[in-house]
């Protein structure tokens, strides 16, 4: 067993270095394909700098070196996660990653857990109800989470601000640090949106097993509803949903892209939209390395966290490793 868990990691981190080489290698050609990263080195498009300096910075950064050098210095620089220094802020890239990574791996960590608490009361809610008042709560319930999975973070973000944050004063519309107020409305703009999304799976997965005969065998040996639901339906149902948890929480770091930017925060999301606008290569290849890293990871989690719901499915992640 213990050699079956050590390939299903080394598993996962061959997928993480793999996801990591591609997603570096697109970077490197997108962000040369758009401009000369000298422009950034220098300070923008409308730098002054003579010939001698633009000479100089080209060779300090061995941008005067054959493109598949380049390429490949890039590579070894990320897979020793080594990224030299920022073009645009003249920083470590690791200071910057160190410096940004926690409030977003935060962020994010409160929406994903903020969104199961959501989707699970709905789940909940829509199937303890009964008769024609279940039924209307089921509609209501599945019309919101089709509204919601769909709103964009933007938008949702937007009206946030605009009632709590102007219209009321409740929340702070702009923040930093790990203070509670701050937090509020960008861990509510990430959360809704994927809430609305497991809900959705969590019911269609309460619905099957509330008809699947282990439930039906737990009733007739005198187990109360609760007992029923906890023990037994919601285990169940909670599977489907914990297994989209890992794609789920690299879709929140996308989305702390546009919700960083939005409340003006600082985190990963907000260094790598504006590394881009810059053209700043190391930074851009830096975050989406640690982002490939991130969701790995979580990956990983997810399918222990998977095993230790429902142990059957650790023979089978086993089985899918070795093979």
């Amino acid at each position: 067993m213990k050699v079956r868990i050590v390939r299903a990691v080394l598993g996962r981190l061959g997928a993480a270095l793999l996801v990591v080489w591609v997603t570096a290698t697109i970077v490197f050609v997108a962000l040369r394909a758009t401009g000369d990263p000298l422009e950034a080195i220098l300070g923008g498009p409308g730098s002054q700098a003579g010939p001698e300096a633009v000479a100089q910075a080209r060779s300090s950064y061995g941008l005067d070196q054959p493109i598949l050098l380049q390429y490949a210095t890039q590579l070894w620089r990320t897979a020793t996660l080594q990224f030299g220094d920022s073009y645009a802020r003249k920083q470590p890239v690791a200071d910057l990653l160190a410096a940004n990574v926690p409030p977003t791996v935060l962020l994010a960590s409160l929406a994903l857990l903020l969104a199961w608490v959501l989707a699970l009361a709905g789940a909940v809610l829509s199937t303890v109800q009964r008769g024609r008042v279940g039924r209307v709560v089921r509609s209501v319930l599945a019309g919101v989470e089709t509204i919601v999975s769909v709103t964009p973070h933007f938008f949702l973000g937007a009206v946030l601000i605009l009632v709590f944050a102007s219209a009321l004063g409740w929340f702070p519309a702009t923040g930093t640090g790990t203070s509670p107020a701050a937090l509020v409305l960008p861990v509510v703009t990430l959360a809704v949106p994927l809430a609305g999304y497991l809900a959705h799976v969590m019911r269609g997965s309460l619905d099957e097993a509330d008809d699947a005969p282990f439930t039906t065998t737990a009733r007739a040996r005198g187990g109360s509803e609760p007992r029923v639901l906890l023990t037994h339906t919601l285990r169940h149902a909670a599977l489907p949903a914990l297994a989209l948890s890992g794609w789920a929480y690299g879709s929140l770091l996308s989305g702390a892209v546009v919700v960083e930017a939005l409340f003006a925060r600082p985190g990963l999301g907000r260094l790598l939209l504006e590394a881009t606008l810059v053209r700043d290569v190391p930074v851009v290849v830096g975050a989406v390395a640690v982002i490939a890293l991130l969701y790995v990871v979580v990956m990983l989690l997810t399918d222990l966290l998977e095993g230790i719901v429902d142990p059957r499915l650790r023979e089978t992640h086993a089985k899918r490793a070795a093979s």
